[in-house]
């Protein structure tokens, strides 16, 4: 890989803020909050109280606002013969690209956030 897409890989990694007990009791909501609707389930298991779950929970909700507004674009995009469909399924395979990302960090027990979009909201992590 290129150095520059690693950089963009690169995002800061808070993962030592977070407490290893908690970590391992949150792994599973914390992927699952990366899928569609799915971000809140770490923000119900155990009222709430999992910081890292939290982390996760913001993540995957700026993931599911960012396929929302995606999903616009592309719906528009796609009207435009042939470059429109085009670009729109570089703007779904990116999204599918940061999911990915979102339920292998949380996974591995890494609070990273999401390149490009991960710093643009703090909602339920604060």
């Amino acid at each position: 890989m290129s150095k520059d897409f690693n950089d963009f890989l690169n995002t800061p990694d808070n993962s030592v803020m977070y407490d290893t007990q908690d970590i391992q009791d949150n792994k599973i909501w914390a992927a699952l909050s990366y899928v569609g609707i799915l971000f809140i389930l770490p923000l119900l298991v155990n009222g709430g109280k999992s910081r890292y779950g939290k982390y996760h929970a913001n993540q995957g909700f700026i993931l599911f606002l960012a396929d929302i507004v995606c999903g616009i674009a592309g719906a528009i995009l796609g009207m435009i013969p042939i470059i429109g469909g085009i670009l729109s399924a570089l703007l779904s395979l990116a999204l599918l690209a940061l999911l990915i990302i979102g339920i292998i960090n949380a996974a591995n027990g890494k609070a990273k956030e999401l390149p490009l979009i991960g710093g643009l909201l703090h909602v339920f992590d604060k």
